[in-house]
């Protein structure tokens, strides 16, 4: 059913070499590997705040995404490209880091709050809407909430960006499920026993 296709992915991270291999770069990581995966190059777009790329899976167009505004500044860039290419909120996908979700661990889902994630606050404040789908990708908690912020900005443990690359390859081999709306299939599956 094309109106639940996806046709924008928009990986959240912080632009900035030195942020490159941090755990709230996961959706920088995967949206640039779906790019090296499908041919599709990243292209610095000003009109849209940060780097897109188009590419073609299972027959469909997507625009990938990297906003380069910082991370609480994400809906900026996301909400210029949808309305720019009348993209309803419904055929969004947002990949973020979730410190709710063990490193490893990768969910699915439409709808919600921000769960105190700052790119996620951003967007539902840019668009004025929640129904976007989400890419949950799981990096841990640190135990404590004072540490949060140099957590998510720090590298994940050696096994830890395994088990998240590993995530997201997962998520990445369900794309043309994910792009033509088969959520289901792709939630029973992403969310079943890795």
């Amino acid at each position: 059913m094309a109106s639940s296709s996806i046709r924008l992915i928009a990986g959240l991270g912080n632009p900035g070499l030195q942020y490159a291999q941090t755990r709230h770069n996961a959706g920088f990581w995967f949206v640039d590997s779906i790019a090296q995966r499908y041919a599709g190059c990243f292209r610095a777009d000003s009109k849209f705040h940060g780097e897109t790329c188009r590419v073609r899976v299972a027959g469909q167009e997507c625009w990938l995404l990297k906003p380069g505004t910082f991370m609480n500044r994400s809906g900026q860039s996301l909400s210029s490209l949808a309305s720019y290419y009348k993209i309803p909120v419904q055929q969004i996908l947002v990949v973020h880091d979730e410190l709710d979700l063990p490193a490893g661990s990768i969910r699915l889902k439409q709808g919600g709050g921000h769960g105190g994630h700052n790119g996620l606050r951003d967007i539902i404040s840019a668009t004025g809407e929640r129904d976007f789908w989400r890419l949950r990708v799981g990096i841990g908690h640190p135990g404590d909430s004072r540490q949060v912020v140099d957590y998510v900005l720090g590298r994940p443990s050696r096994d830890d960006e395994t088990a998240i690359r590993e995530a997201l390859s997962r998520a990445e081999d369900l794309l043309p499920e994910i792009i033509d709306g088969a959520f289901q299939k792709v939630m029973n599956q992403l969310h079943g026993p890795a």
